[in-house]
Formats: C-alpha cells, sequence, structure tokens
C-alpha cells in the first residue's frame, strides 16, 4: 500500500519503504519513523551490507522478556542481487511489535526489484518527490513561524530560492536565525539572510552573473563593485559564476532532449527562472562546457595555485567571458 508522507506518523505497520528523489525530506521522515512509540524499544540504523544484524538483533530476547526492535536501512538503493533478495525476504518476515525502515534515495535503483517492494501487501510504501518552488517556499514558512522568527517576504522568496529544496541546510539557517533574534523580535530582511547565509549583497552578484552570462561590458565594473566596494570574497564570485554556468549548461541539456518546459525541469527558481532562458540563448553546449573548464582553473588560481592577485584573475575570467 502507498502512503502520502503525511500519513506515515504515528506508525502503524510493520515495515516501510521510503523512495525518491527528496533525500532531506526522506531520511527526516525515516528518523521520525524510527524514533516513535515503543520506549523500550532496541532501535539501529545498519548500511545493505549489515542485513544479517537485523536478524541477530530480532532473536536476541531482552534481559527481562522480548524486546522490540526497530531498524532503519539506510542505503537500499545499493543492494547487490543477493542483498535485494535478502532485503526481501526481511521486508515480508517483520515480526508483529517490531518495525522495519528501508530508505531508497534513489529512485533510479533496480526497477524489478522497486516494484516487487511496491507490490508487497504488508509493506506501506512512500514516495518523496522533490517540492515545488512553492511547496518548499510554504514549507520553510511554516518552520519559520513555529520558531516565532519574522522574515519579510522578499527575504522569504530569497531563502527559498537560495535553499533550493534542501531541509537541512534550511533547518540550520534557522538555528542560526534563532542565535541572531535571540528573542528581540528581529525583522529578517534580504540583506541580513544574504549575511546569515554567508552571500554579502545578494542582489549586486546576481546582477553580476546576469551581466556576464549575457556578455555584457557592465559586467567589469560590477565585479570592481563587488570586490572592492562591498567586500565580496573572490572564492564567492567564482562559486556563483559556476553555479549560473552549470545552470546554463543544464538548461540546454533539458531544451535539447525535448522538455516542454525546461525551466521547471531543472527546477529553477526565482529571477533565475525568467533569466537563464534568455542567457542560455546566447551560449552553445560547447562554449558552456569550456568556461566551466575556465572557471574551475580560476578557482585553482584563487586558492593558492598562483601568486597574481585575485582581481586579475576575475577579471581576465570575466573579459573572456564577455567577450566569447
Amino acid at each position: 500500500m502507498q502512503l502520502p508522507p503525511q500519513k506515515l506518523l504515528p506508525p502503524q505497520y510493520g515495515c516501510y519503504y521510503l523512495f525518491g528523489e527528496d533525500n532531506d525530506a526522506l531520511f527526516e521522515a525515516a528518523e521520525d519513523l524510527l524514533a516513535a512509540g515503543g520506549e523500550e524499544a532496541n532501535r539501529f540504523r545498519v548500511d545493505i551490507s549489515e542485513l544479517e544484524r537485523i536478524e541477530v538483533e530480532t532473536r536476541s530476547q531482552g534481559l527481562f522478556g522480548p524486546q522490540a526492535c526497530f531498524a532503519l536501512i539506510r542505503n537500499a538503493d545499493s543492494a547487490s542481487v543477493k542483498q535485494s533478495e535478502h532485503l526481501l525476504a526481511l521486508a515480508t518476515s517483520v515480526q508483529a511489535g517490531n518495525r522495519l525502515i528501508i530508505c531508497a534515495a534513489d529512485n533510479t535503483w533496480k526497477k524489478a526489484l522497486h516494484k516487487k517492494m511496491l507490490g508487497l501487501p504488508l509493506v506501506a510504501s512512500c514516495e518523496f518527490k522533490f517540492p515545488s518552488a512553492a511547496n518548499f517556499e510554504a514549507w520553510l514558512h511554516e518552520q519559520i513561524t513555529k520558531e516565532h522568527l519574522f522574515v519579510d517576504a522578499g527575504a522569504m522568496h530569497m531563502m527559498a530560492e537560495r535553499l533550493n529544496g534542501m531541509r537541512g541546510a534550511a533547518r540550520q539557517l534557522i538555528d542560526r536565525m534563532k542565535l541572531y533574534d535571540f528573542d528581540e523580535g528581529v525583522t529578517f530582511d534580504q540583506q541580513l539572510l544574504g549575511e546569515l547565509l554567508g552571500e554579502r549583497s545578494p542582489d549586486d552578484l546576481d546582477s553580476y552573473c546576469h551581466a556576464v552570462a549575457m556578455k555584457e561590458p557592465r559586467a567589469i565594473d560590477l565585479l570592481r563593485h563587488l570586490l572592492f566596494d562591498q567586500e565580496v570574497s573572490d572564492v564567492q564570485l567564482q562559486s556563483w559564476l559556476s553555479i549560473r554556468f552549470n545552470q546554463l549548461l543544464l538548461y540546454k541539456w533539458f531544451k535539447g532532449n525535448g522538455a516542454h518546459n525546461p525551466s521547471q525541469s531543472m527546477r529553477l527558481f526565482g529571477a533565475a527562472k525568467a533569466l537563464v532562458p534568455k542567457e542560455a540563448d546566447l551560449w552553445d553546449a560547447p562554449k558552456l562546457i569550456a568556461a566551466l573548464n575556465q572557471l574551475t582553473e580560476a578557482e585553482k588560481l584563487l586558492k593558492g595555485a598562483s601568486v597574481e592577485a585575485r582581481f586579475m584573475v576575475l577579471e581576465r575570467l570575466t573579459l573572456g567571458f564577455i567577450t566569447a
């Protein structure tokens, strides 16, 4: 049987099969299932190579009588053929009172076994799809509200865009926000959140990346402004450019493979959703691959492989891109 994520708790089944592309949500749900109920249960986590331990633990008796066992298999998607058969046998033989949680974060794994797992009548399966931009922003808003933090609308959208569905990173950021707020009712705007994210002047960084991708001469002035006036890290500038050129290459790939909406297929957020398609028109795949190679070389130079001034490294890189 298949359950939606919101119906997993409280646990009502002996075996759960969690799969899908949203790793953070999947493992968060798995840990919730492992922790729920059975205060005296023996809880443990295993890799696919340690399936025998589950059998040993479930056969063992507690000092004062039988003890329930709750086991979480972290990487079922890495199972070999023999391990897959063992996994199926375990899934169909969970004893009453015990709980088995099978995680297969990579939903491209062995399709035949995946279908068999979905077809087991005593196994509750649940798919974790990567959240849409709107759904992730709604989840983020819910978490922030629970912590009694105040974030303006523009900053909320920026958080959703930068974190791009990563729940773990979102929780870490919220923890930093709580420490900063210290129950003083601070309103977090884009500038403040940019600093907490380690991103100085995010609007200017976006403008610089767009100018480079559009081959506009103003990119040089924006580079100087970011480095000397805003004191943005040179490594951060290189990182943002790398992200943008990876987005451009991915957009070209989806478009070349007939995607109806490449931006949606690659889950572009915010301003990039409108900008990347325009920028991609100015580049072909070979030039994008060459640009990414140049960015990799620039990263090495910025991190100590050269005594050349870092501004010169980035200026030469930017000039090369806008004249390509």
